[in-house]
């Protein structure tokens, strides 16, 4: 009994402590907090101070402490419980999740005043048009910048989807949007409620300034399986094919298909509905078409530690082996090379000229810190762009394999997301992890404007971004199309 006793008691001075000292401190910040914060609104009484910046500065001014987050709004410290029940509403996660909503709906509401942004300090339209004139522009350097200036006035606006069945269009989630090289048609991955995908093709002729109306062509070919990699193929005329490459499920393998764009619709009168081939090639990662002459009819399958080209034609195969997984592929047009990005960062090049494991294969290797998840090659062929899974963007020179420029602000821990170079327009766009959509000089790295996502930032909500200064076909619209959850944005040149 005396025991107890001594117990609670020598517990009831520990806590008495320790509360004094929480006391004491919170004293010392609210004071610390008033003395800091007195000047300040003194001299600036009649404006009023972010909110963000007001929090991040009472916020950088408390310790961390263990196991404790410090609320500026409250002025006081809150307790952090393990683990992702719906027990404990106070989490990391949920932290973050809070802070990063908060900086979407600030920007969100700055694009909705700010009608005119800045992309560079001096830029615009009359400083252009009165250096042309006085010759210190060339007509190149004319366009660029001037396409830079359109780019940060573009103004988002929703894209009405007509389709046989409009019920599907507000349940199934779209997954990506992938426009063909004369942007006038989207075929879209769209993930069905009930589980599984389904495909479409959006026609995007009647996307014009102010109705912005697209129309949806669907078709009853599903699958369960996930999609890893799209892209255009060129086998009876430009773009008459979509290659995918789906993952294998339980005991049915994965393949390479190409689905006919005349299953959905057929733009081309004379053309006879097309045949769907599929081919047997499990884990397949990544997929690119040739367009090289030198590789006709020919698509590449980036696996786990292989790399197969098939001629589609005859069903040859030729075979190159690896040491990482391959995530990223390319076909060069003039130099018949097949350029892959590995998930062990490195980047090479597969001289097509030489037979499966022949000497000298590997033209050209590059080196990434992280994953490689996107390459693209520059129309010179004398450059390429890659990005990785550390969210490093570099432009890498192929003549001294050197990278000659970096950009920076780009987010990504761990997805496989895309890059969209535009060199007629000189910029470059890109989708971070964290739903925001970067665009950049491809000149020199500036980054010319921060997008971010119309709908609440997510991990499994990632935009999916298509560009152009043609949307439409020749004299379509110019500029970006948003997909993201069942909505279609378009931010338009103004």
């Amino acid at each position: 009994m005396h025991k107890g006793s001594w117990k609670s008691r020598r517990h009831g001075r520990r806590s008495q402590r320790q509360n004094s000292w929480f006391r004491q401190h919170g004293s010392n910040e609210r004071c610390n907090t008033g003395a800091q914060q007195s000047p300040q609104d003194s001299g600036h009484s009649d404006e009023e101070a972010p909110s963000t910046s007001a929090s991040t500065a009472g916020s950088s001014s408390v310790p961390d402490l263990p196991g404790y987050y410090f609320d500026p709004e409250k002025n006081r410290y809150f307790r952090l419980l393990p683990g992702h029940n719906d027990c404990n509403p106070l989490t990391k996660e949920s932290i973050q999740q809070k802070e990063m909503e908060h900086k979407r709906l600030q920007l969100l509401e700055e694009e909705d005043k700010q009608k005119k942004k800045i992309a560079r300090m001096g830029s615009n339209a009359s400083s252009l048009l009165q250096k042309s004139k006085l010759g210190f522009l060339n007509v190149t350097s004319y366009c660029r910048l001037a396409h830079e200036l359109r780019v940060s006035c573009m103004q988002r606006k929703k894209v009405q989807i007509h389709s046989s069945d409009p019920s599907a269009l507000a349940n199934d989630r779209f997954n990506l949007i992938l426009a063909d090289t004369n942007s006038d048609r989207l075929f879209t991955v769209n993930d069905v409620k009930v589980g599984g995908s389904k495909y479409g093709i959006i026609s995007l002729r009647g996307l014009e300034i102010p109705t912005l109306r697209v129309h949806m062509h669907e078709n009853l070919y599903f699958t369960n399986r996930k999609v890893n990699s799209v892209c255009w193929a060129s086998l009876n005329h430009l773009d008459s094919h979509i290659l995918l490459c789906l993952l294998g499920i339980a005991e049915t393998p994965g393949c390479a298909t190409l689905l006919p764009a005349s299953l959905f619709v057929n733009s081309h009168p004379g053309d006879r509905p097309g045949m769907l081939c599929s081919f047997r090639i499990p884990g397949a990662w990544s997929c690119a078409w040739s367009l090289n002459i030198q590789a006709s009819n020919c698509f590449s399958t980036g696996l786990s530690r292989w790399v197969l080209v098939t001629n589609v034609v005859t069903g040859h195969r030729l075979s190159f082996g690896t040491s990482s997984d391959v995530l990223a592929q390319q076909f060069a047009v003039m130099a018949p090379l097949l350029f892959n990005g590995c998930r062990s960062g490195e980047i090479f090049a597969i001289d097509l000229r030489c037979r499966n494991q022949s000497k000298g294969w590997k033209a050209t290797r590059l080196f990434h810190d992280s994953a490689v998840t996107s390459v693209q090659i520059l129309q010179e062929e004398q450059c390429l762009m890659a990005s990785d899974m550390a969210g490093t963007i570099k432009l890498w020179d192929l003549r001294t394999t050197k990278c000659i420029r970096q950009y920076e602000g780009h987010v990504n821990e761990y997805a496989h997301l895309p890059l969209h170079v535009h060199e007629e327009e000189g910029i470059m766009v890109a989708v971070g992890q964290d739903c925001y959509t970067r665009i950049w000089s491809l000149h020199d790295a500036h980054l010319l404007r921060t997008i971010p996502s119309p709908h609440p930032t997510s991990r499994t909500n990632i935009p999916s971004v298509a560009f152009s200064s043609r949307l439409g076909g020749f004299r379509g619209v110019p500029g970006l199309l948003m997909a993201v959850q069942q909505d279609l944005y378009c931010f338009s040149y103004n």
